[in-house]
C-alpha cells in the first residue's frame, strides 16, 4: 500500500483525475477518492474548492448519482445535460450510460499513481 500524499499533492492529483473524466461521463467523489491513497470523498470535495480554471468540476457527483447539495447544483445539472448526460426519474445520473471508466494510463503516470493501486480500486467500483 502506498503512503498518503501531502495535502497540496492530494489536490493536484484529484484535479488531474477530474481533468481525465471525459465529456458525457461522470465520476463520484468516492470513485476519485478511491484512486488516491489515504484520501476520502470529503477531501475530493475540498480539492474542488481550489479547482484550476477549466476543471470540469460538474462531472463529479454523489455515489447515488445525484448532485451534491451546493449552491451550483442547478448549474451542474445544466452543464451535464449540455454534454448529453441522461438523468433517471429520481434526478440521478444514469450510471449505466455515463459512468467514468477510469483514468487513462497517461493520467495515472502523470499523477504519479501506482497502476496496481488504481486497478485494485477500480475493481471495487459498482
Amino acid at each position: 500500500m502506498k503512503k498518503s500524499l501531502a495535502t497540496k499533492d492530494v489536490a493536484a492529483t484529484v484535479h488531474a483525475l477530474i481533468f481525465d473524466v471525459p465529456k458525457g461521463e461522470v465520476a463520484s467523489y468516492g470513485m476519485i477518492a478511491s484512486l488516491v491513497p489515504g484520501v476520502g470523498p470529503r477531501q475530493v470535495a475540498r480539492a474542488l474548492h481550489s479547482a484550476p480554471k477549466g476543471l470540469p468540476w460538474f462531472r463529479i457527483v454523489t455515489a447515488s448519482g445525484a448532485m451534491a447539495d451546493h449552491s451550483r447544483a442547478a448549474e451542474q445539472r445544466r452543464l451535464l445535460k449540455k454534454e448529453g448526460v441522461v438523468f433517471r426519474r429520481n434526478g440521478a445520473v444514469d450510471w449505466r450510460l455515463h459512468r467514468w471508466r477510469g483514468p487513462s494510463q497517461r493520467c495515472i503516470a502523470r499523477a504519479g499513481l501506482d497502476i496496481a493501486w488504481v486497478m485494485e480500486a477500480m475493481a471495487g467500483w459498482r
